[in-house]
């Protein structure tokens, strides 16, 4: 049964995906919105519903050990794994605006992560707070850029799709998706289990892979499509949303522990972070030699969960 919920998983994932790339794609084209800001938007936050779903569902049952680890951990995922798999099938460019407001903005939101969870070793209701505000104040930004950067060279034609079918595909689409994370994470975390992981393991590991599979088929989908923009845009809002969204919601429910782990945890995704912006300043892209690199350090950073 474990096994059959990962195959019905990976299946609703991958069809999910597929409809909620060309719903969206479809709808930014429409609506002269820059894929990177429905990647950033509609795109990031459907591929983090399982997620949201895992640490909601984990915070209100009061059992939320594993939102934290589940929410870094999907995030080292999206970065590494992710972005570095859409770079090995194409080089990936990066906007001037990724780079000097997305993705700074994205480290920023783990560095408040490490220092509120740090400081008290624990994420309360007024962390979750100020989490939930910036998280607010994130989306604000996002809505100013759409309305300012909507492109005046749209055509006609490029509305293949009418509204009825971009609405069901992203709707049907975020649906599939949805069901098939928790799918994946609940057989993943059934098998896991019987081999006696941790829950910080299994949160880093199992859940982190499971819940970040939208983004990483969406992501391959779209970089297969050509839609560039939308598969990065979707790594680095998912990242944003899960920290400050996520955690934000789950802390606001329930206060979560902020062990030594989670810090350490904390402190290499800020570090992979800056790692990867590094490689895209020189000439605003990532290559697949870059891809290759952020894969391995991602398989190397496994090795040491499992033997810490």
């Amino acid at each position: 049964m474990m096994y059959f919920m990962l195959i019905a998983g990976f299946v609703l994932l991958i069809k999910g995906a597929d409809f909620f790339v060309d719903g969206s794609s479809a709808t930014a084209k429409r609506l002269k919105v820059p894929s990177l800001l429905i990647g950033m938007t509609i795109v990031a936050m459907g591929t983090s519903l399982p997620e949201t779903s895992v640490s909601v569902s984990a915070a209100i049952a009061g059992k939320n050990e594993l939102s934290i680890s589940n929410a870094v951990g999907s995030n080292i995922f999206n970065l590494m794994v992710v972005a570095g798999a859409c770079a090995l099938l194409r080089p990936l460019p990066i906007s001037r605006d990724t780079l000097k407001r997305d993705f700074p903005f994205s480290i920023a939101a783990a560095a408040i992560l490490l220092v509120l969870g740090g400081i008290s070793r624990e994420l309360g209701h007024l962390d979750g707070a100020v989490l939930l505000v910036i998280f607010a104040m994130f989306l604000f930004t996002m809505i100013q850029s759409a309305l300012k950067e909507r492109s005046d060279s749209a055509e006609e034609d490029i509305s293949s799709l009418p509204v009825w079918k971009c609405v069901l595909f992203i709707i049907g689409g975020a649906a599939a998706i949805a069901a098939g994370g928790k799918m994946v994470v609940e057989g993943a975390s059934n098998i896991a289990s019987h081999f006696g992981m941790s829950d910080n393991l299994i949160g880093m590991t199992i859940v982190a892979l499971g819940t970040s599979l939208p983004e990483l088929v969406t992501s391959i989908v779209a970089a297969r499509k050509n839609e560039i923009d939308m598969a990065l845009g979707n790594v680095i809002g998912s990242n944003i949303f899960n920290i400050l969204f996520v955690l934000g919601i789950a802390s606001a429910i329930s206060p979560i522990a902020f062990t030594t782990l989670n810090i350490i945890d904390t402190a290499a995704l800020i570090i992979v972070s800056l790692i990867v912006l590094l490689f895209c300043i020189p000439g605003k892209k990532l290559v697949r030699w870059n891809g290759a690199a952020m894969l391995a350090v991602y398989s190397g950073y496994t090795v040491y969960l499992f033997i810490r």
